[in-house]
Parts: C-alpha cells; sequence; structure tokens
C-alpha cells in the first residue's frame, strides 16, 4: 500500500518540534536550548515536577531580578558560543571542501 501525502499537514507540528529540540551539530545545541536556554521538557515531566518548583518557589523578589538578570546574561552567552561553534564548523567544512579540489 502507498502512503498518502495529502496529510503532510497534519503532521506538520510534530515534524517542527522534532526540529527544534534536535541537536544541530554546527551550533553546539537544539534551537529549543538556543531560544529559551534550557532544555526542552515534555509536558509530563512538567506535571511531574510542578510540585516540586511550587514547593519550593522563592518569594524575594530581589533575588529573583538578580537571577533572572544572570539567566539573561548566560543565555546571550550561550548564543555568542553558538555563533562561534557555527563559523568554527564551516571552517572546517571548506578545508575539508578545499582538500577535495584538484588543482
Amino acid at each position: 500500500m502507498k502512503p498518502s501525502c495529502k496529510g503532510w499537514s497534519e503532521r506538520l507540528k510534530e515534524a517542527l518540534w522534532a526540529y527544534k529540540t534536535a541537536y544541530k551539530t554546527p551550533i553546539g545545541m537544539s534551537l529549543f536550548w538556543l531560544l529559551y536556554g534550557k532544555a526542552c521538557h515534555l509536558p509530563m515531566e512538567i506535571e511531574h515536577k510542578s510540585y516540586l518548583a511550587i514547593k519550593a518557589f522563592d518569594a524575594d523578589l530581589e533575588s529573583s531580578l538578580f537571577n533572572q538578570k544572570m539567566q539573561l546574561q548566560e543565555l546571550e552567552e550561550m548564543r555568542l558560543e553558538s555563533y562561534d561553534n557555527a563559523r568554527i564548523y564551516k571552517d572546517k567544512l571548506k578545508m575539508i571542501h578545499d582538500k577535495q579540489i584538484l588543482r
């Protein structure tokens, strides 16, 4: 039986999720990690850990703001690191390609 190509739009959401959460060698991390600064968790994992997160919630506003600023700084450092990783990866590919060129 030949698979039908008519239902591609029904699978698009899952395909994009898989693409965004897959590890990308050129940048050294997943797109999800690059965007949000943390690993993605499935809804089951979030529901299971939500009780512990609520229990350990710290209501101190000043330390929360400081932590948030630090997380933003770490995220920016990760983005810069991904740019460096992508540049290194492209340089290696160019070097391999240039070796294959016949003079």
